[in-house]
């Protein structure tokens, strides 16, 4: 009887300890923060018939033609003042090397626009004509 009473004893002791252990403590929560693996991408944009570049003040990289890419090209067609004219944009591009190795040797693959500067002409840098002088 006795050795029943022990052992009886000893399971509420085991069950009593784990329970104020599990309510006295905290659990902490471990807030994983993943890295985006696509990098954001400054620089000027040009789109010319079926070819784009994207240059940046030290890099340059082709662009890989695609839908986004185009949209891009078609995004960034009222601010151009001529043909040649570059935009800064603001995306996230993934860069590869050029699979086919005709022209240059990393492209970029657009995978989202995040901005399209529109420039503001540099009236100070910009030559004058004779014409724009002699107005008053």
């Amino acid at each position: 009887m006795r050795l029943v009473y022990l052992a009886l004893l000893a399971v509420v002791l085991t069950f009593a300890g784990c329970g104020e252990e599990s309510a006295h403590e905290e659990i902490e929560q471990q807030t994983e923060v993943i890295k985006d693996s696509i990098p954001t991408i400054n620089g000027d944009f040009i789109f010319l018939s079926d070819a784009g570049v994207l240059k940046g003040k030290d890099f340059i990289y082709g662009v890989q033609m695609d839908s986004i890419s185009r949209k891009l090209a078609d995004s960034v067609a009222p601010f151009k003042r001529d043909e040649f004219d570059m935009i800064p944009v603001k995306v996230k591009a993934k860069i590869v090397q050029n699979p086919g190795q005709n022209g240059w040797e990393e492209l970029v693959q657009i995978k989202e626009i995040l901005e399209i500067s529109a420039k503001v002409p540099d009236t100070a840098s910009t030559p004058r004509l004779k014409k724009d002088i002699d107005k008053p």
